[in-house]
Formats: structure tokens, sequence, C-alpha cells
């Protein structure tokens, strides 16, 4: 399962589950993971519609290897139980992730694990299967990611929510994803992403990147962007079309680290499997169970953007050519 975990993420976008033209758009798009979203982008009113869209969508296939992803109500809501039943039990097996919004501490997530396997029995589906991302959005949740990372075996992501944390700290602005008027110096946002960051490489977790609101300035969401990239974040969500391009380019690995990669896994495997031996070279680089980790997301990720391998492992010398 861990395996299953480092898929890529680059581009995360997010649609209103309740508007069938978006739905049927998200699947022409060259994202590498589609939210399908039953919260902030869906009216009180529209709810029940939403959950029942949502389920048509999964079921009518057409998402290729793009990650199928539900975004439920949070746990403060009348909503959260019931989109977590009505989805799983009409689409878990064309579900591959629960995104969970506004967690503020370890048992929201537990919560949601406890609910999956009880309706994962009960319907004869895959125990485990189903994953979850946790979306960081405010100050308590910060101060406890470390725990929020480590709540559950289905987490496979931490979400940073950029424009609920800004409220939540009283930031002065009102311009998602851009530096505050009268902070000149550093980045505001580089204490949240690295400590969000931390959290999840700790647990073994992938890092994503909040959505930029201003969806027609391809600049500012690519600016924004390399900033998480640059720390290490796996991906960012989308909201229009025009992201998407950016996003892919930025989330990839260079074609250098991308041969790099897929190098590390034949070496260990050959290592691991042929020779079993523990200890594994690549010319004169000493590899263990936590390069090939590392190796299998950004191979994932070089995968997913159309990369081809132009080096090759000789197992005769241990190097590659």
């Amino acid at each position: 399962m861990a395996d299953e975990r480092q898929r890529a993420r680059r581009s995360c976008l997010s649609v209103p589950g309740s508007n069938p033209r978006f739905l049927e758009k998200a699947q022409t798009l060259p994202v590498d993971a589609v939210i399908l979203d039953m919260e902030d982008s869906v009216a009180p009113s529209e709810k029940d519609r939403a959950r029942a869209a949502v389920v048509e969508a999964l079921t009518s296939g057409g998402w290729g290897e793009r990650l199928r992803t539900v975004r439920v109500n949070d746990l403060t809501t009348e909503w959260t139980y019931r989109d977590v039943i009505d989805v799983v039990e009409g689409a878990g097996a064309e579900l591959d992730c629960l995104v969970l919004p506004k967690v503020t501490a370890a048992r929201d997530v537990m919560w949601l694990d406890q609910l999956l396997t009880q309706i994962e029995r009960a319907n004869g589906l895959a125990l485990g299967r189903i994953g979850i991302e946790a979306q960081i959005e405010d100050a308590a949740a910060l101060t406890r990611v470390e725990e929020i990372a480590a709540a559950s075996p289905r987490l496979e992501s931490l979400v940073f929510g950029p424009a609920d944390f800004m409220a939540s700290i009283a930031m002065k602005s009102l311009v998602v994803g851009e530096q505050p008027p009268g902070y000149t110096d550093g980045d505001a946002y580089h204490y949240v992403l690295m400590r969000i960051l931390v959290a999840a490489r700790a647990n073994g977790l992938q890092a994503i990147d909040g959505p930029y609101l201003q969806i027609k300035d391809v600049d500012g969401f690519t600016r924004a962007a390399q900033r998480s990239a640059s720390l290490g974040f796996d991906g960012k969500w989308v909201l229009h079309p025009e992201q998407v391009e950016a996003s892919n380019a930025v989330y990839a690995p260079t074609q250098a680290d991308y041969d790099h990669a897929e190098l590390i896994l034949d070496a260990y495997e050959y290592a691991t499997t042929v020779r079993r031996r523990g200890a594994v070279m690549l010319g004169g680089e000493m590899l263990d169970e936590a390069s090939r980790k590392m190796a299998l997301t950004a191979a994932a990720k070089g995968r997913a953007a159309g990369l081809h391998r132009t080096r090759t492992f000789d197992p005769a010398t241990d190097a590659a050519y």
C-alpha cells in the first residue's frame, strides 16, 4: 500500500460536484487528480444533489489515469457523515481518496478512517484502499500538524488551505496566495509551508499547496507554485484550465532528476531481489529504502509529465550508461 500512496499530484483540479458541465470538462484536462468538491463550491441547498451528481460522475467512468478524489464537508457541519456514506456506498470502487477539509486535530482524521472502514466492511470493499487527504486551514491545525500527519495509515497528503488560514491569523491581505501589503522581505507563507512539508515528509506523506484564486493571472499562479515547489511540495490545487499547464511544469522533475529516480529504482530492485542484499550502490551513491521512496515519487511525476528515460542501469558495474 505504501507504494500506491506515492501517486503524482502535480495538478489537482477542484470542480464543483453540483455542476455537470464542469465535471465533464474535468475529464478532458491533463491533470493528475480531480477533486469533486461538495464543500465550499456547493451551496447548502445543493448538497444533496451534489452527492448524487458525484456518485454518477464517478461510476460513469472516463477519468483515465487521473486520481478520483472527493472533498466532503467539514466536521462542524450536518452534511459530513452523509457525504461519506453516500459517496462510498455508491461509488467506493471508483474512488481513490476523500479530502477532509478544515482538519483541526488527529481525531478528525481518525473519525473518517473508522467510518471508511465500517463502510468498506459492510459493502465488501477492499479494506484501507480509499485514502485520506487532510486540509490544514487554520492556526489550530498548524499547531497540531505533526499529530494530524500521523493519525492514520490511510493518509496520503497534507493540503494547505491558504484562504481560511489567512483569515484565521488575520493576515492583512485579501489576495489569496500573494504577499500581504507591507511585507517586503522574505515570504509570509514560508513558516506555514515548511511546517506542513516537514510533518508530511516525517510520515511519508505528500504535501500539496492550496489554490491561487486569481485564476486569470497565470504568472502569479506560477510564481506562487514555484515558491512551494522549491521547498519540495508535490503539487498544487488548480481552479481553472489555464493553471493546469503551469502546475504540471512547475512540479515535474527535470530530465536529470527523472533519470536518476528511475536508476535508483532499478538499482534497488536488482540488489534486493537478484543479489538479495540490503546494501545498494549506484555508482558512488549508497541507497536505502528511503532513497527508494523518494525515487518513487520523482519517477511517478516524471512519467505523468511524459518524460522518457535517457539512461540505463548496468548491474555489472552498479552504474549507469
